[in-house]
């Protein structure tokens, strides 16, 4: 099979990029990487020789191109379907594609107040009413999907999954703002943090030296 093909931007920021990476890190399916830095006067002219769409991620697989975070990671389930991408009970598959859509579409507040920083230095900063809600409704997703499907291990659905994928960058945010959790909570959190793949993204961003000013809102 033809390699695979992962372009993607700053490891520290880019949380879109993150997603595709670790799911695939995470099953073991192997792949080229590029990574383009972002908010550079040649990032946009970089990232068109690879999608018109003018954004990362961008998964190329041949002479295919796919971009969108999301939409590649249904390319990977559909591609790799003996890596357990998606929870392989209905039900299970069914909440896990809903609360994956959530996360896409979903929690601006939380996403603008606090944006992925992996340098950043663990502290608090004052949290809106808006960020506050979507904290409360991210615990309440991971509590729903840990208590009905996940007890055959340490993640939403147990085994890692795209679930995991799409949350893995609030899992940082949570705890690069050291936002009051619940103990649960913590400890999905932690399960995360610990993820080899997750440990290899982490150190590899924090060798980066590119700043992004709007995503150091301190």
């Amino acid at each position: 099979m033809t390699k695979l093909h992962l372009v993607i931007g700053n490891k520290n920021y880019s949380s879109w990029s993150l997603r595709p990476w670790i799911a695939m890190e995470m099953a073991g399916i192997p792949f080229d990487e590029t990574l383009i830095p972002l908010d550079l006067p040649e990032t946009a002219r970089l990232i068109a020789e690879h999608s018109a769409a003018g954004r990362v991620p961008v998964l190329r697989h041949g002479a295919l191109v796919i971009w969108e975070s999301l939409a590649i990671l249904e390319y990977l389930a559909e591609t790799f379907p003996d890596k357990g991408l998606w929870p392989e009970d209905t039900e299970a598959r069914a909440f896990a594609r809903s609360v994956s859509n959530e996360m896409h579409a979903g929690f601006a507040a939380l996403r603008n107040a606090c944006p992925m920083n992996l340098r950043r230095p663990r502290r608090k900063v004052p949290m809106s009413d808006a960020v506050l809600r979507d904290v409360a409704r991210i615990e309440d997703i991971w509590r729903a999907c840990r208590s009905r499907f996940g007890h055959g291990g340490d993640f939403l659905f147990g085994q890692f999954s795209i679930a995991d994928a799409m949350y893995a960058p609030v899992v940082t945010r949570f705890d690069t703002f050291d936002i009051d959790v619940r103990p649960d909570t913590r400890r999905y959190m932690e399960a995360v943090l610990a993820a080899p793949a997750f440990a290899k993204w982490r150190s590899a961003a924090l060798q980066e030296s590119w700043i992004i000013p709007a995503d150091e809102v301190d």
